[in-house]
């Protein structure tokens, strides 16, 4: 017997329907739901007939029960999503808060600890992953996310797409940098990891992807929109 589709509450639907308009990503939009039904739990009612009071009992429960602070801190924001837009009443978030962490200094690596590092890499492909996650300050998936027309040789910088809060931005790119990229290109091309027109070829590694270029020039960047880069700028 096939199971029966379950059933989504009008409350819920409106909820869903909220988080498309502001174009949520699914992983919010199920971690806002995900607090919602924790709160709901608590509730042992419909989070619909909740009050100021009750959200401020909720966050001291949380509090008490050792949950972190990172996570608090999410089911806040989700309830004030619910409280402010799904149900139209900013008043019952009054008593919510987030909760402020400890501001340390971050740890910096010497010129020796870094060099060891990179040296402890197995290969020159994730030798280049690592540079550029240190040296330009990128996070994994936008290393993961670059393309051969990121790297702009002329200006010295990376054009980083998408990246947190699906913002585009500029990273520095250093002269030492761009040599080591430039040495992973070739050693990709010649061992058959980018097709002709300059693309990552089947099978090929997704640390640094590339975009497939002009026909005629084997690296170029990619064409942009007005007012970007120039897409006769190229990596070799």
């Amino acid at each position: 017997m096939s199971a029966t589709p379950k059933t989504i509450s009008p409350l819920r639907q409106r909820m869903i329907e909220d988080m498309r308009l502001r174009k949520l990503s699914e992983k919010t939009q199920s971690g806002y739901i995900r607090a919602v039904g924790e709160f709901a739990a608590f509730l042992r009612r419909s989070p619909k007939t909740a009050t100021a009071e009750d959200l401020r009992r909720y966050q001291l429960y949380l509090a008490d029960s050792g949950v972190g602070r990172p996570s608090l801190n999410a089911a806040v924001t989700a309830l004030r999503f619910f409280c402010e837009v799904t149900l139209g009443r900013p008043e019952l978030a009054a008593k919510t808060s987030h909760v402020r962490g400890e501001r340390t200094l971050p740890v910096i690596l010497s010129v020796e600890e870094v060099t060891r590092l990179l040296d402890s890499a197995p290969g020159l492909k994730y030798q280049a992953a690592l540079s550029v996650a240190y040296g330009a300050g990128l996070r994994a998936a936008e290393v993961v996310s670059l393309k051969v027309g990121d790297i702009d040789s002329e200006r010295m910088a990376i054009r980083v797409e998408q990246g947190k809060g699906r913002r585009d931005r500029y990273a520095m790119l250093s002269p030492t940098l761009l040599a080591l990229l430039r040495a992973w290109w070739r050693e990709a091309k010649a061992r058959g990891k980018m097709r002709p027109g300059g693309g990552c070829s089947r099978g090929s590694t997704r640390s640094i992807r590339c975009r497939p270029a002009s026909s005629t020039a084997p690296a170029t960047v990619r064409r942009r929109r007005p007012g970007s880069p120039s897409a006769s700028r190229c990596i070799p």
